[in-house]
């Protein structure tokens, strides 16, 4: 056999090539179509040059055609953009880059507007666009929280410090704070009415005490101990008459009534922020020539607001006569300088600006939950608790005491109301009502608001066990746990008018007729973004107040 040559072993192991099985470059149809130009390294270089000459000396051999931005989409341009070389912008214009000042020549739909030129061309659209600015911030200052300068050691358990765990037995009672016992012990008894929010050792402005003096009454007097006692029979009459005069108010017609309720506004002097945390309970003072508002909130704190008042913080003097929430207050009648007030803590106050201090006026083991005055002159007050009891409290009597009690019902009462003409009758709210009011003049009518979702009106005309139902009006409760519950008050002004708060949106305070018909809506979308809970009228100025879960108060005035 021949010797296997090198070539011989290469044609056996390598298969045959066919000679013309060129296989085809495979590209996508749009590829395919165009054709691209192989150009050698010195026509590439004059190509450049040529075009940068002609750009940089004469841009008028390189006039592109105006873009139209309703039929170039930027789709076909990123496309086009990405299979165009930079070196083929010649033959593909449209899709090259321009520079602003290009841009704005050729196409003036996409130029760019300077700030000054959109404010003058577009006003609304950048006025749109602008954030708003935040209301400022009235009232009670925040607190900067304390920086501790100790470094404190690194706590590790008993595991890294090899050590073994110990049995540790839990008290039977464990031990208070002290922050606590010191507050329980000063709330025993006086109270210094000493603003919490001034320097120490700041005493009551003159201008308060002033104010709360010209319209103190003349029928309530003090003896020694600064207790009222029982005026005599012609001081009574006169007491008497006063009151009747009082109440026999104008009538004036739901028409002229709810032109007044669309004069109400809000403005950003009229939210303060009057104490730290939720508000429980505020109320107007009776004086018709300046506005003062008293507010107590959840941890036992009362503010006053004198609206244009420059001491304090915006005018707001902060207190704290309680230890628990302030469920209840209201200005005597007959002597408007006494504000009472009414906690958690199973203690009544009472205001004695004289002194400047809160007076205690009952006490009880027993939480309370509402009052009422019993009596014309606001001396005997009738005092309800959380384990269905109702007292009579007179102020008259030294003591701390009730002159007598009476259980009505083993649950919860919430509120009492007591009629304001018969004197022995009064309404109690058990623990699914949140609330239960006489009309202010002529008690014949009751509002109640309840948890189901309804506000009810009662006709109590003539007053019998079974009293009928006069409208019934649905409306959302569900506040939560965070937000105080909403109860629907009289108007002291327009006895068959009432306000309530809502947790609708926009947020907004709601005014009803005792028919039911929504008389008005308040709300502002700048100023009121909460819900204002708790609510009142002024007894003698078209004036309205709503507070929120934060402390501040909001007041609507014409």
């Amino acid at each position: 056999m021949p010797a296997a040559t090198e070539e011989n072993m290469t044609d056996e192991t390598t298969p045959p090539r066919a000679e013309e099985a060129a296989v085809p470059v495979r590209r996508s149809s749009r590829q395919a179509s165009k054709k691209r130009v192989v150009l050698s390294p010195n026509e590439v270089k004059q190509k450049r040059l040529r075009y940068t000459e002609d750009k940089a000396g004469d841009p008028q051999k390189l006039k592109k055609p105006p873009l139209e931005a309703a039929t170039v989409k930027q789709s076909e341009i990123m496309l086009n953009n990405e299979n165009c070389d930079s070196d083929a912008e010649q033959d593909c214009p449209a899709v090259s880059l321009l520079s602003d000042s290009e841009a704005e020549q050729d196409c003036p739909a996409v130029s760019l507007l300077s700030d000054s030129e959109a404010e003058q061309d577009y006003p609304a659209a950048t006025a749109a666009l602008k954030p708003k600015p935040k209301p400022k911030s009235r009232g009670l200052r925040k607190e900067k929280p304390r920086v501790s300068e100790e470094v404190l050691p690194v706590r590790k358990s008993l595991r890294l410090q090899k050590q073994e765990a110990q049995v540790l037995l839990l008290r039977e009672n464990p031990p208070m704070a002290d922050d606590a016992v010191e507050m329980m012990r000063k709330l025993e008894g006086p109270v210094a009415m000493v603003p919490v929010n001034m320097e120490e050792g700041s005493v009551l402005p003159t201008e308060l005490l002033e104010l709360w003096k010209e319209v103190r009454g003349a029928a309530c007097v003090h003896d020694n101990h600064r207790r009222p006692f029982a005026p005599p029979l012609t001081d009574r009459l006169t007491v008497s008459v006063l009151q009747c005069t009082d109440t026999q108010r104008e009538k004036r017609s739901l028409k002229e009534y709810r032109a007044e309720l669309n004069r109400l506004q809000l403005s950003e002097e009229r939210v303060v922020k009057v104490v730290k945390e939720r508000i429980f309970s505020a109320a107007f003072h009776p004086c018709a020539s300046r506005l003062l508002l008293a507010a107590g909130d959840k941890t036992g704190r009362v503010g006053l607001w004198d609206m244009g008042a420059q001491w304090g913080d915006d005018g707001v003097l902060l207190f704290e006569p309680h230890s628990r929430p302030v469920c209840s207050m209201a200005f005597s009648r007959t002597s408007p300088s006494s504000l009472l007030t009414l906690s958690y803590d199973g203690c009544l106050r009472c205001t004695d600006v004289e002194r400047a201090i809160f007076d205690e006026v009952y006490r009880s083991d027993v939480g309370l939950s509402s009052f009422d005055f019993l009596s014309h002159d606001c001396s005997t007050l009738l005092v309800c608790n959380w384990e269905g009891e109702v007292a009579v409290v007179d102020r008259r009597t030294p003591g701390t005491s009730h002159e007598c009690v009476s259980s009505l019902d083993p649950r919860t009462l919430r509120c009492v109301s007591v009629h304001p003409l018969q004197r022995q009758y009064f309404v109690a709210a058990e623990s699914s009502i949140s609330s239960a009011y006489f009309s202010p003049d002529s008690g014949t009518r009751v509002l109640t608001t309840c948890m189901d979702n309804r506000i009810r009106v009662f006709d109590t005309s003539e007053l019998k066990p079974q009293v009928p139902l006069l409208s019934s009006i649905r409306h959302n409760m569900h506040t939560g746990r965070w937000l105080t519950k909403l109860r629907a008050v009289w108007d002291p002004r327009q006895e068959d008018c009432f306000v309530v708060g809502s947790v609708e949106r926009p947020r907004q305070v709601q005014v009803y007729h005792e028919s039911g018909e929504q008389l008005r809506v308040l709300e502002d979308a700048e100023l009121l973004t909460t819900v204002c809970s708790v609510t009142a009228f002024h007894p003698s100025r078209a004036a309205l107040l709503g507070g929120n879960a934060s402390g501040r108060l909001h007041v609507f005035t014409p």
